[in-house]
C-alpha cells in the first residue's frame, strides 16, 4: 500500500464514511450482494508498476506459438467453438501480496483467466470513493483506478472490448440466470456505460446462423457476446442452451470461449517467472512432496476459488481419481502479508487482479484496472468473506492521477 495515504485514511474514518460510500454505490447499481470493504486500496507507484509488469511478462510467456500449441488440447471437444483468436480481449491475473526483500509489499501469482471481470464496476467503486475522499484532510486528490492511461482513455478500450465495430444495441451480455449472479452490479455498470444489455443464455433465440434476443416483444439481432458464461455453473446446473458451441454462428466473442480452457490455471505449471509460485499438475508427480502443509491443492476449472483445498492431506491427493489427476495441480503455498493495518491494528491480507484488456483491432493486452479483494480468513474472494469481520471484502486499487512512474519518476 502507499504509507501516505493509508494513516490518513485511518485517523478520517468513521462508519458513516462507508455507510455513505455503499450508499453512493447502490444508489447508482442497485443493491450490491457481496461484502463491501471498508477501504480503497492505496496502491503504490512501486507495487502497481511491478505488478503490472509482472502481469505483461508473464502474458508474453502465454502467447509464445509453441506453448499455446501445447495447450490448445485442454479444449473439450463438446466446447471447441469456431473462430477462435489469435489473443484473448479479456485476462486476470490474481496476484497475492506478500512481504518481499526488506519488507516491500510484492504480488505472487495465485491464478489466471482469460475471461472478464467487473471492469466497469471497478470504474463506479474508484469514483465513489474519489467522492467520499475530496473531505477527508490530505485525500483530496483526483484518484483514478487506470493503469498507464487517462480515464477517456481507458473507458474507450472497455467499449471498444466489448463492442469492436459491433452497434452496442447488438452486442450481449450473457450468462446464466444474471439477475441471480453475484456480478449484477458489474451488469448494471456495463449497461449505463456502454448500453450493452444483459441476457440470459437460455432465452437467446437461434435462428439458421444468427442469435436473437427479445427486448419489449421485438427480437434483436445479436452480433457480438461479451461472454460472461462459466462452463462449470452449465455442467453442475445442466442449464439447456439454444446453440451449441460448436455451431458456425454469426458472432464475435468477447472473449472467445476457448480461451476460459487455454488461459487458465491450467497454464501455471507451464509459466516459469519469479512471480508464480511453482505448480504441478497431479498427474506429473513422481512423489508427493514430504511437507504438505507448502502447498495448495486446486482444480484446473472451479470459479470462485470452489474446490480448493487449503490445508492439504494424503487423503486429499488420493481421493482425486487417477483420470482426473491431469485437471488438478499442486502448488507451492503463498504466505500473506498484512497489506492493510485497519483501524485498531487489525491486519488485512490482500489480493490485486490486474485486469487486462485487447480490443479487436489491437495486437496486444493492455493493463487497465486493478481489482482488490481484502481478507481477515485463510481465503479471499466474495464466496469466502461472507461472515461477521468487517475491513474485508470487495475493494479497488486507486492512486492519484498524477502518481508517477516508479521507474522514471515521472
Amino acid at each position: 500500500m502507499d504509507p501516505r495515504f493509508r494513516p490518513l485514511f485511518n485517523r478520517a474514518y468513521t462508519p458513516e464514511l462507508f455507510t455513505r460510500y455503499r450508499a453512493r454505490l447502490e444508489q447508482e447499481l442497485g443493491p450490491v450482494p457481496f461484502r463491501l470493504a471498508e477501504t480503497p486500496f492505496f496502491v503504490s507507484p512501486a507495487l502497481r508498476d511491478r505488478l503490472v509488469s509482472d502481469a505483461l511478462e508473464i502474458t508474453a510467456q502465454l502467447s509464445r506459438p509453441e506453448l499455446l500449441a501445447r495447450m490448445m488440447p485442454i479444449i473439450p471437444e463438446r466446447y471447441d467453438t469456431p473462430g477462435m483468436d489469435a489473443l484473448p480481449n479479456c485476462l486476470q491475473v490474481d496476484f497475492a501480496l506478500t512481504a518481499g526483500p526488506g519488507g516491500a509489499l510484492e504480488g505472487k501469482v495465485v491464478e489466471l483467466q482469460a475471461f472478464p471481470s467487473g471492469y466497469a464496476m471497478m470504474t463506479y467503486f474508484s469514483n465513489a470513493w474519489r467522492d467520499e475522499l475530496r473531505a477527508l484532510p490530505g485525500l483530496d486528490q483526483d484518484w483514478t483506478c487506470f493503469a498507464k492511461v487517462s480515464p477517456t482513455e481507458g473507458y474507450d478500450i472497455m467499449r471498444r472490448t466489448l463492442c469492436g465495430e459491433t452497434d452496442p444495441r447488438e452486442v450481449a451480455l450473457v450468462d446464466f440466470e444474471p439477475l441471480l449472479q453475484k456480478t449484477v452490479p458489474d451488469f448494471v455498470a456495463t449497461r449505463k456505460l456502454f448500453g450493452v444489455e444483459t441476457v440470459c443464455a437460455t432465452e437467446l433465440i437461434k435462428r439458421g446462423r444468427s442469435l436473437f434476443r427479445r427486448e419489449k416483444g421485438l427480437e434483436v439481432p445479436v452480433k457480438r457476446i461479451y461472454n460472461r458464461m462459466v462452463f462449470d455453473e452449465l455442467q453442475v446446473k445442466g442449464y439447456k442452451l439454444p446453440f451449441d458451441f460448436r455451431d458456425d454462428l454469426d458472432v464475435t466473442w468477447a472473449s472467445h470461449p476457448n480461451w476460459y480452457w487455454v488461459w487458465s490455471k491450467y497454464a501455471l505449471p507451464f509459466i516459469d517467472h519469479p512471480a508464480l509460485p511453482r505448480a504441478r499438475f497431479l498427474s506429473d508427480l513422481k512423489e508427493v512432496p514430504a511437507d504438505l502443509s507448502r502447498y495448495v491443492l486446486k482444480p484446473l476449472f472451479s470459479f470462485a476459488g470452489s474446490g480448493v483445498v487449503i490445508e492439504v492431506s494424503l487423503e486429499d491427493i488420493a481421493r482425486v481419481p487417477e483420470a482426473q489427476r491431469d485437471r488438478w495441480v499442486l502448488q507451492e503455498k503463498i504466505e500473506y502479508a498484512a497489506a492493510v493495518i485497519a483501524p485498531g491494528n487489525i491486519e488485512v491480507k490482500a489480493e490485486i487482479r490486474v485486469m487486462l484488456l485487447r480490443p479487436p483491432d489491437a495486437s496486444r493486452l493492455v493493463p487497465l484496472i486493478l481489482l482488490t479483494r481484502l481478507s481477515r480468513g485463510k481465503m479471499i474472494g466474495v464466496d469466502q468473506n461472507r461472515g461477521t469481520l468487517d475491513w474485508q471484502g470487495g475493494s479497488v486499487g486507486i492512486w492519484p492521477s498524477a502518481q508517477p512512474d516508479a521507474s522514471t519518476g515521472r
